[in-house]
């Protein structure tokens, strides 16, 4: 049996600069916030990792925290936002004034760029996009004709993380891990990503069920509490006001230093 426990200050050393960094979870689920404090902690002391791309399914609490840090150079997400609560206020900071990339993505070519890296192939085609003007924001994404049918398809570049941090309810030592019935694109993203991380609410000695096996998983963190205040059903519900404090007190650089200033004295 492989040991793959490590601290929460080492799995943040596995994330290098300019890399491509995925964030589990979905919009306020089971969101890796402990992993996201403990990298700004590393950043604020040595100014690394810097120029990440970020890549979330749906980016909330845990991406604006990253955004308003400077640690983003782009964002790949479908959805950017704190569902009932708002806007994310960082995001929307930085992307009105230009100051973070933006490549445009929906469902479709979020999906089928993760299913086109799993098949070890440079695209995956599709109908998605097909009579919208999204391809006049995305030159990379091409069309391709069906070889069988004549019919013209969007071809959806593969999409390879370099590191994927995924919160769970429970894991063993191995890496084998359980996520939850909401597993979002987290199956996904442990087959995809070069470096996979698991954080988890409890470390137990066998599971008898995996969601995320431990071939694929290559470093655990013990860490209880730590999607919170996004929740982690069954285990803890949604700290609604603790988001709602974060969009009430955060618009700009300064409220935002003022803010993280008090996650864990960061």
């Amino acid at each position: 049996m492989i040991n793959k426990l490590i601290t929460l200050g080492e799995t943040v050393e596995l994330v290098e600069s300019g890399k491509m960094l995925a964030i589990g979870g979905m919009t306020l689920y089971r969101r890796p916030v402990a992993f996201v404090v403990e990298l700004l902690r590393r950043f604020r002391k040595t100014g690394e990792p810097k120029g990440l791309t970020l890549f979330a399914f749906t980016a909330g609490y845990e991406s604006d925290l990253l955004v308003g840090a400077e640690i983003i150079e782009r964002a790949r997400s479908c959805y950017f936002g704190l569902e009932i609560f708002g806007l994310a206020p960082m995001f929307t900071y930085r992307a009105n004034r230009g100051e973070i990339e933006i490549i445009e993505e929906s469902e479709a070519s979020l999906a089928f760029g993760l299913r086109a890296q799993m098949a070890g192939i440079g695209f995956m085609p599709g109908r998605g996009w097909l009579g919208t003007d999204l391809p006049k924001l995305r030159p990379d994404v091409r069309t391709v004709v069906d070889p069988y049918t004549g019919e013209e398809l969007i071809a959806f570049p593969a999409i390879k993380p370099d590191v994927a941090v995924i919160h769970a309810l429970r894991a063993d030592k191995e890496g084998n891990a359980q996520i939850g019935k909401n597993k979002g694109v987290d199956e996904e993203l442990a087959l995809t990503a070069d470096t996979v991380i698991i954080t988890a609410e409890e470390i137990v000695s066998e599971l008898e069920q995996a969601d995320l096996i431990a071939p694929l998983v290559d470093a655990v963190v013990h860490t209880p509490g730590g999607a919170a205040p996004t929740s982690c059903h069954p285990l803890y519900a949604l700290d609604g006001e603790a988001i709602l404090t974060y969009t009430e007190q955060v618009s700009d650089p300064a409220s935002w230093n003022a803010y993280v200033e008090g996650l864990h004295k960061i």
